[in-house]
């Protein structure tokens, strides 16, 4: 999505409101993460003096794997985005805290993107008390027991089991 901040660079306090679409690509940054349609944003462009202020929100739905269980879910999104932008040309250094831009447009997919992937929370569950995937064969424990043995016990906690039938 570009914006045309022109309007506002002429002048110390203009303000432009935004409101659109960002298509964010699929990614695998801490798990995969699909987005079925574009997220929504919406928010406003000031300019203080110095540089750009982009305050937004965006919001929408992704895709992804239950942590536990590896269901295929859909999460919804939502994250605030605060950033501050300068023009190439100002004389403000590209720092960590400025995003540089050149002539009077910025592309802001990318903005989005970053902010979406400091906000992802890398974890995700279909339910809160999903029960996961037995260890031994795979099955699914949400839909039922599986037939493994229960009795199967990390060989080094062996010494431990053997103490406790000597008790019994």
């Amino acid at each position: 999505m570009k914006i045309d901040v022109s309007s506002i660079l002429k002048e110390t306090g203009g303000r432009l409101e935004i409101n659109g679409e960002v298509k964010l690509p699929d990614t695998n940054f801490l798990g995969e993460y699909r987005f079925p349609e574009p997220l929504k944003v919406k928010g406003s462009v000031s300019d203080n003096g110095k540089s750009l202020v982009l305050r937004a929100d965006a919001e929408g739905v992704m895709i992804t794997n239950c942590a536990r269980c590896m269901k295929e879910i859909t999460v919804p999104v939502s994250f605030h985005i605060d950033e501050n932008l300068a023009r190439e040309d100002s004389g403000i250094d590209d720092d960590a805290d400025v995003i540089l831009f050149s002539d009077t447009e910025i592309e802001i997919d990318d903005i989005v993107y970053d902010n979406f992937l400091m906000n992802v929370e890398g974890k995700y569950l279909c339910k809160e008390d999903c029960k996961g995937l037995c260890p031994e064969c795979g099955k699914d424990l949400n839909e039922g027991e599986c037939d493994c043995s229960k009795e199967n016990i990390d060989p080094r906690w062996s010494a431990l089991l053997d103490i406790m039938k000597d008790n019994e």
